[in-house]
């Protein structure tokens, strides 16, 4: 392949992964307290792929914004299956963007391999984001789906 096509390739597979809503989704969000004022406003969140497929890597990029730098601190997140909760975690936050945090616009990016026995369904993951003092940026849940892999792998 001469330089052409291979920049024509690229252009092509850019812009699939771009509008095709079966590759990528951005997903609203709820905040936990609709009267809050949080530091940390959160305008979506991209799912890669969508729908998730258990077994496979997912990537949840949440798109946010905030009036002051950020130093540190912590994200906690809870995922809920038919309204239980089925799994949490904790993460740094300067290990999911680069810190300090720039007041502005920014990015948390979190990959992870979902098990391959992860039931298909409907899911709902909360996210708190707090400070290096523990104290509250944001808080929001938003709602994803799963399809199964072995489903995925029969078609």
């Amino acid at each position: 392949m001469d330089a052409k096509q291979i920049k024509l390739t690229t252009l092509i597979i850019f812009a699939a992964l771009m509008i095709n809503p079966s590759l990528q989704s951005t997903t609203s969000v709820k905040y936990c307290d609709r009267k809050a004022d949080y530091a940390v406003k959160v305008e979506g969140i991209d799912m890669i792929p969508f729908p998730i497929v258990s077994g496979q890597p997912a990537t949840f990029k949440i798109l946010a914004s905030s009036g002051q730098p950020i130093y540190g601190g912590k994200m906690s997140l809870q995922v809920l299956f038919l309204g239980i909760s089925v799994h949490s975690e904790s993460h740094d936050i300067c290990e999911k963007s680069r810190c300090p945090i720039s007041a502005g616009k920014f990015v948390l990016s979190h990959t992870q391999v979902l098990p391959g026995i992860t039931p298909a369904g409907s899911y709902t993951l909360k996210m708190r984001m707090t400070d290096e003092f523990n104290n509250q940026l944001t808080c929001i849940s938003f709602n994803f789906k799963i399809s199964s892999g072995l489903y995925e792998a029969a078609l």
